[in-house]
């Protein structure tokens, strides 16, 4: 069975020891290629010497709301200088995004718009970054309408909600959230909806899947998180892989 890692920081600090062992160990469980969101634009600049020196990754440029800063608003249009000189090397926008956590909500809703236009411009998905924010999300994608569908990271949420991403042309990143008993909402829309609105995805190093709380996350708990969704689904083992596949395949173009 063949994997895609649709979203992993492989070139955060805490892989950067080891990342040799990590990524050996989960092309031995099948999972071929990984997709690196930008966080900054210094690190979606550095994100294009990470790709060369890493093949199986593909990149995307974005600002993540946790690390917006008070010159975020000037970096924005570097960042869409810097997407569009190197536009053949990215498979996304992102990660961007709302988060209600995050300071600025004002400053979030106007680079997520921004982000939505590049996207558009380029011809390329987003990769939408949420945390109590749906509403604040839905509200963006009235004023500026993705055209080219992306992925909403680590959904968790309603099946309404997975629906109404689902007709805007979205996948949903399904993670280390539905190793979880308490995920229920998420779990019961990961079991009924079909496997092409779905990508794997681990979030590595964050987010752990259930058993590993507390330890850096790393790509090869992808075997984990689909092992969850075979649990979740009557479908076989081979025809779940193969559907997820295919899914992030086309939505990144790889």
């Amino acid at each position: 069975m063949r994997f895609i890692d649709s979203h992993c920081h492989l070139d955060f600090d805490e892989l950067a020891d080891n990342l040799t062992e990590y990524m050996s160990d989960a092309s031995a469980s099948g999972i071929e290629r990984f997709v690196v969101p930008g966080i900054t634009l210094a690190q979606s600049e550095s994100l294009l010497t990470f790709q060369q020196q890493h093949p199986s990754c593909h990149i995307a440029f974005g600002l993540h709301p946790y690390f917006l800063t008070e010159r975020s608003v000037e970096d924005m249009p570097q960042l869409v200088a810097l997407a569009v000189q190197h536009k053949e090397k990215l498979v996304a926008i992102g990660e961007c995004g709302i988060d209600s956590h995050c300071d600025d909500l004002a400053m979030q809703q106007t680079l997520f718009k921004e982000h939505i236009k590049l996207a558009n411009q380029l011809g390329l998905p987003i990769i939408v970054h949420h945390r109590q924010s749906h509403h604040l999300i839905a509200q963006a994608f009235k004023q500026v309408a993705p055209q080219f569908g992306g992925v909403i990271h680590a959904f968790s949420g309603s099946q309404q909600q997975a629906e109404y991403y689902i007709k805007l042309g979205f996948k949903l990143g399904i993670g280390g959230t539905i190793t979880y008993a308490r995920a229920r909402k998420t779990r019961d829309v990961v079991s009924c909806l079909p496997l092409s609105n779905f990508v794997l995805e681990t979030d590595a190093p964050s987010m752990p899947v259930c058993g590993f709380q507390g330890q850096i996350n790393v790509p090869v708990r992808l075997v984990d998180i689909f092992e969850q969704v075979c649990q979740l689904r009557v479908e076989p083992p081979e025809v779940i892989a193969q559907a997820l596949y295919k899914s992030s395949r086309e939505l990144f173009s790889l």
